[in-house]
């Protein structure tokens, strides 16, 4: 017969009264699979405890409420019966928002044994020291950046080019249309004047490969310029549509 589990609601109990500060547990029983996620959501791992809590059933866990907003997340270890594991709870603060946590190494979690004496120094020297380290860089990057770091719309400018793929594959744009400004970058990279067309045409020769790089270039150097660059496809020509014919009976009546 396997070994009998430690009690985890008594476990948890004990451990939060020695963790440093003031710590209290509060137990979870989860009467269905899809209840251990709202917690287990919240861990802040990237490693083994994350692994435990998307693979394994798990039929309760417990959750340390400590100073300052500190929470850890306790729950068996799946087939070791005498150890469980900790790991921090993300930061419960409506002030935080994603973009606070890019680029913040998760303080991750630890197997413990079912003693909470060695469970709670454990602890205290391998896992709070991340996770004090992690808060604190987290709350740095609320206060300096609360907002999220949204690009900025681009300028409005006087003048633009609108290139234009048409309906027979062609790229170019009208000649009217280019700005005086603009005509010797086009030249430049590639595109030609065809006067029976009066318009600027970059040759289909190039293939896509050796059209797109020309077109990138066009747009950072006319960008340069303070010159805007459009790239659309030309409306279809499709005739209008005329209204149905009456029916032959209908048009007897109005005559």
């Amino acid at each position: 017969m396997p070994p009998a589990r430690t009690d985890l609601n008594a476990f948890a109990t004990d451990l939060a009264f020695r963790l440093p500060g003031i710590w209290n547990s509060e137990y979870h029983h989860h009467a269905a699979y899809k209840d251990q996620f709202p917690l287990a959501n919240q861990v802040w791992d990237h490693g083994h405890v994350n692994w435990v809590v998307s693979e394994f059933v798990l039929t309760h866990d417990a959750d340390l409420h400590g100073p300052d907003g500190r929470r850890l997340y306790i729950t068996d270890r799946p087939l070791h019966p005498h150890q469980f594991v900790v790991a921090p709870l993300e930061p419960d603060d409506a002030h935080l928002k994603p973009h606070h946590f890019v680029g913040v190494d998760e303080p991750n979690g630890i197997a413990v044994p079912n003693d909470p004496v060695r469970a709670s120094t454990r602890i205290a020297r391998r896992l709070l020291p991340h996770y004090e380290r992690a808060l604190q860089t987290v709350r740095r990057n609320a206060a300096e950046q609360p907002e999220p770091p949204h690009r900025p719309a681009p300028p409005q400018v006087a003048q633009v080019v609108t290139l234009t793929w048409y309906d027979d594959g062609a790229l170019g744009a009208p000649y009217g249309s280019v700005p005086e400004q603009a005509r010797m970058t086009l030249y430049a990279h590639g595109f030609q004047y065809h006067p029976h067309q009066a318009a600027f045409l970059l040759p289909a020769a190039y293939g896509e490969d050796g059209r797109a790089p020309r077109i990138q270039a066009v747009a950072h150097r006319l960008a340069a310029q303070g010159i805007g660059v459009n790239l659309r496809h030309s409306a279809p020509d499709t005739p209008p549509v005329l209204p149905p014919a009456l029916p032959t009976a209908v048009r007897s009546h109005h005559r």
